[in-house]
C-alpha cells in the first residue's frame, strides 16, 4: 500500500504571535490562502518572523490572534494528534540519531496514526517501504542515522514527514548548510510532491524559480504576497533586505535572475 498524499486549501487569517502577554508582536497580523497542491515561499532578512510563522502553521506556537485553517479546519482548534495527520514539518534542526536506521527514523512518521502502545502494522510498514522507494532511500534504509551525509539526512527527514500522510508540509529552510547539488535535489523533490508546501528560503532565486507563490516578510510585516514576478520586484526586494537589487535576463530561456550589491 503506497501513502496517501492527499494536498489541502490552507487559509492562514490575521495570525500574529507575540512573547507573554506584554511584548511586542515578533509577527504582526498576517494572512494568506494557498489552493491544495500550490508551493509558498516564505521569505526575508533574518529575524523577518518566518520561523516563528512556520511553527504556528505546523502547531508547535500558539498564535497570540488568527487562525490556521487546513480544508477549513482550524489546526488549533482540533487535537495535536489529530493536526499531526494534517500537518507535518521538516525541521533546520536534525534529532540525534540514538543509534536507530534510516528505517527506524523514518517509521516515527507513522505516530500520529497509532494508538498509544500500537507499533504499528502491515499497513505502516507498506506505507514507509514506498516512501523509502519514492525518495531513492533503499539502499541506506539499515544504515545509521549518524553515518549519512547532509543531503542523505534531509531526504530522511522528508521521508519521515510524508510517513505521516499529511496534507499540508512545512519546510524551515531545507536547503541550509547543503552543497549546490542537494539543494537542487531537495527543490526538485519539493516540485514533485503532489501536496501543499510552505517553505521558507533565503535564496531568492531558488524561491522564484520553485514557488507558485511568495510572502515577503520585514521586520515581523507582511510586505507582500502573490505570484514571484509580482512580489519579488527590485525596488521591494532592495528595501526589505537594504542592497541593490538587480534582475536580470538570463539567455537564451529569458528567465529573470537577481543580481546584489551593497548601496553605494
Amino acid at each position: 500500500m503506497n501513502a496517501q498524499f492527499n494536498s489541502a486549501a490552507l487559509t492562514v487569517e490575521n495570525l500574529s504571535w507575540m512573547p507573554g502577554k506584554s511584548g511586542a508582536l515578533l509577527l504582526h497580523p498576517t494572512s494568506f490562502h494557498l489552493n491544495a497542491g500550490q508551493v509558498l515561499g516564505v521569505v526575508g532578512p533574518n529575524g523577518a518572523g518566518k520561523s516563528t510563522l512556520l511553527r504556528m502553521i505546523y502547531r508547535y506556537q500558539k498564535p497570540t490572534t488568527g487562525s490556521v485553517c487546513v480544508n477549513g479546519q482550524d489546526i488549533w482548534a482540533m487535537p495535536p494528534r489529530h493536526a499531526a495527520r494534517l500537518v507535518a514539518a521538516v525541521l533546520q534542526e536534525q534529532p540525534s540519531s540514538f543509534g536507530l536506521s534510516v528505517r527506524e527514523i523514518i517509521s516515527l512518521g507513522r505516530t500520529p496514526h497509532r494508538a498509544a502502545i500500537a507499533l504499528g502494522g502491515k499497513r505502516d510498514a507498506d506505507i514507509i517501504d514506498s516512501v523509502i522507494v519514492r525518495l531513492g532511500l533503499e539502499d541506506i534504509a539499515n544504515r545509521n542515522l549518524a553515518t549519512l551525509s547532509g543531503g542523505e539526512r534531509q531526504r530522511v527527514m522528508v521521508a519521515r514527514a510524508l510517513v505521516q500522510e499529511p496534507q499540508v508540509l512545512v519546510l524551515d529552510e531545507p536547503t541550509n548548510h547543503l552543497d549546490i547539488r542537494h539543494q537542487l535535489e531537495v527543490l526538485s523533490l519539493i516540485r514533485d510532491l503532489d501536496l501543499t508546501i510552505v517553505v521558507s528560503l533565503h535564496d531568492l532565486n531558488m524561491a522564484a524559480e520553485t514557488c507558485d507563490a511568495i510572502l515577503l516578510l520585514k521586520n515581523g510585516h507582511p510586505m507582500n504576497f502573490g505570484p514571484p514576478d509580482q512580489v519579488l520586484s527590485e525596488g521591494l526586494v532592495s528595501d526589505v533586505f537594504r542592497v541593490q537589487a538587480h534582475k536580470e535576463h538570463l539567455m537564451p530561456s529569458q528567465s529573470k535572475h537577481f543580481s546584489f550589491h551593497l548601496p553605494q
